[in-house]
């Protein structure tokens, strides 16, 4: 998926499930649910031993029955480590921080990139590298606020807050009322006792009531 498709995708569905498991059937479990919910970009961290092994096993299960679905590797803050990922197919690269070597890997291969930022300084430099959206961590350290004063010097800037959302109206009404194009979302979407029952119902439903959320907002 191109990056000009990716970015649109996620406009058009602004939530992004952050999520990582060890085990590829609970994580499958999981990017099936939130595609039934709505979601239509997923970002699977790269936080465990394997993780790009089970990256891998998703590519191929969106491939064959979610081909639609804009599938990202985030957690990724070196160069080889992006260069792994994109070998294996992914849709988008997310970092916590901007890093030179990674936006340039992305460019040369027309890859969406979203680094962490959390300054102007850091924001602006990203832009000069080519990103579209910047990902605004920790969000529940800036919070909305930032997003308003950011957007006073930088009013072109599109931003998506990943840390301090939570799937509630309230919640997401700040966030949006405040500037930003799109949400990541990770524990509030995955509580560990659903995920060791595997109920994935449940994170069905939950997922479909922010995207609805979304729309109305």
């Amino acid at each position: 998926m191109d990056r000009l498709t990716v970015y649109q995708t996620i406009r058009q569905v602004p939530l992004v499930p952050v999520f990582y498991h060890a085990d590829a059937e609970t994580a499958a479990g999981v990017v099936a649910a939130c595609y039934r919910g709505g979601v239509r970009a997923f970002e699977f961290t790269n936080r465990g031993s394997f993780a790009h092994e089970s990256f891998a096993e998703l590519r191929r299960l969106c491939t064959r029955e979610f081909p639609d679905l804009a599938l990202g590797a985030g957690t990724i803050v070196d160069a080889p480590t992006a260069a792994l990922y994109l070998q294996m197919g992914a849709d988008f690269i997310v970092g916590p921080s901007f890093s030179e070597e990674v936006a340039r890997i992305c460019n040369r291969r027309k890859v969406a990139y979203m680094p962490g930022c959390a300054t102007l300084t850091e924001v602006t430099t990203a832009y000069e590298f080519g990103v579209e959206i910047v990902k605004l961590f920790p969000g529940e350290v800036l919070g909305p606020g930032f997003v308003k004063a950011l957007r006073g010097p930088l009013p072109w800037v599109s931003a998506m807050v990943t840390g301090g959302v939570e799937p509630t109206r309230d919640n997401l009404s700040r966030w949006f009322g405040a500037g930003v194009v799109a949400v990541g979302m990770g524990s509030h979407l995955f509580p560990k006792d659903v995920l060791a029952n595997r109920n994935f119902d449940t994170i069905e439903h939950t997922v479909r009531d922010v995207v609805r959320i979304l729309a109305e907002l």
